[in-house]
């Protein structure tokens, strides 16, 4: 079901790039205190989250697992943002870092991507095991919100969430490789690219890395499109014939129709790494998704306010989303 987003920022914030990189710049220094953990796993990996604090196995409160976006972390500015808000809630917090994504890099010939909801997958299961008395919810940001979108068509009814939030989704992937090789946002997938290099490159000091991408580290350095990076990298490294087949299985747009969960999809129009056609049609989706598109908000951005004091409304938003499917309604309430 769409609804009209509520989310209306001042007529100067209203450019799509300044409300993708104001939340970034605003909150560069924000600092949010969290408690790692080290998941080992049986393929000899491991998984790094970070937690707002440490519940006890008779915990109530309830829990929100957080997936962040392409080599995104608990350092991202939207993740500390939407920790603040969970842990001002009295909730709490959970960061699954994907693989390589903490400060270490994993020890295994694979990655992540937008389609892989394994490791999603056992920490819910997880959680749920080890906090039974525990709401949980998630909320996924861009590639974060794709692999939360999998996970959600995937296990149907199974999801063990009460709820979840997906926020500016790349629902078609070859839709958003080359809509970001356009215009300014050429500028995204600039710095996103370095990042990804970076990442490849430092795996090459302790994996054979040369031999499974068929590439020197100089030929990484060389992939300066999404397309050209998934094709040589991702498509290999996690069993994909090449780019386009990645990005055929994984597009999640695909499998709205199979969400269970409750789900709010939280959607701009002027996305600088989406198109229109990632807005799907009404009978493409379940009767559990609410879709809110907003005229504006840019890419995971939805700031208003003054310069001064921007406020982030996708931290008021997520939570009262949540805070429906709770058995004690006022809990966010009472404590704003």
């Amino acid at each position: 079901m769409f609804q009209p987003s509520q989310f209306q920022p001042q007529w100067w914030i209203r450019n799509a790039h300044l409300q993708t990189m104001l939340p970034t710049i605003s909150r560069r220094n924000l600092t949010f205190p969290t408690i790692s953990e080290r998941l080992e796993l049986e393929d000899g990996d491991f998984l790094d989250l970070a937690w707002t604090a440490l519940p006890t196995a008779e915990n109530n409160k309830p829990i929100v697992i957080i997936f962040h976006g392409l080599e995104g972390s608990v350092e991202s500015p939207y993740v500390k943002g939407i920790m603040r808000a969970v842990n001002t809630a009295g909730w709490i917090g959970l960061v699954m870092h994907f693989r390589g994504c903490s400060e270490e890099p994993n020890r295994l010939l694979r990655a992540y991507h937008s389609g892989d909801t394994s490791d999603a997958s056992y920490v819910i299961g997880l959680i749920a095991k080890r906090y039974p008395n525990a709401p949980l919810f998630a909320v996924g940001y861009s590639l974060g919100g794709s692999v939360l979108t999998h996970y959600l068509a995937q296990t149907g009814k199974q999801s063990q969430l009460l709820a979840a939030s997906v926020v500016s989704a790349p629902l078609l992937l070859a839709e958003s490789a080359e809509r970001i090789k356009r215009g300014f946002s050429k500028a995204y997938q600039r710095r996103l690219i370095k990042r990804l290099q970076a990442s490849v490159v430092r795996k090459f000091e302790h994996l054979d890395m040369r031999n499974a991408l068929n590439l020197t580290t100089k030929q990484v350095k060389k992939l300066n499109t999404f397309f050209e990076f998934d094709d040589r990298v991702t498509a290999p490294l996690h069993g994909f014939k090449n780019a386009r087949d990645y990005y055929r299985q994984c597009s999640s747009l695909q499998f709205l129709h199979k969400i269970e969960t409750p789900t709010l999809f939280i959607h701009a129009e002027d996305d600088p790494f989406l198109t229109k056609k990632m807005i799907p049609n009404a009978k493409d989706m379940s009767a559990n998704i609410l879709f809110e598109l907003s005229r504006y908000g840019g890419h995971v951005g939805f700031v208003y306010g003054s310069i001064l004091k921007p406020k982030y409304w996708l931290e008021e938003r997520i939570p009262t989303w949540f805070n429906e499917f709770t058995k004690d309604k006022n809990s966010i309430k009472d404590k704003k």
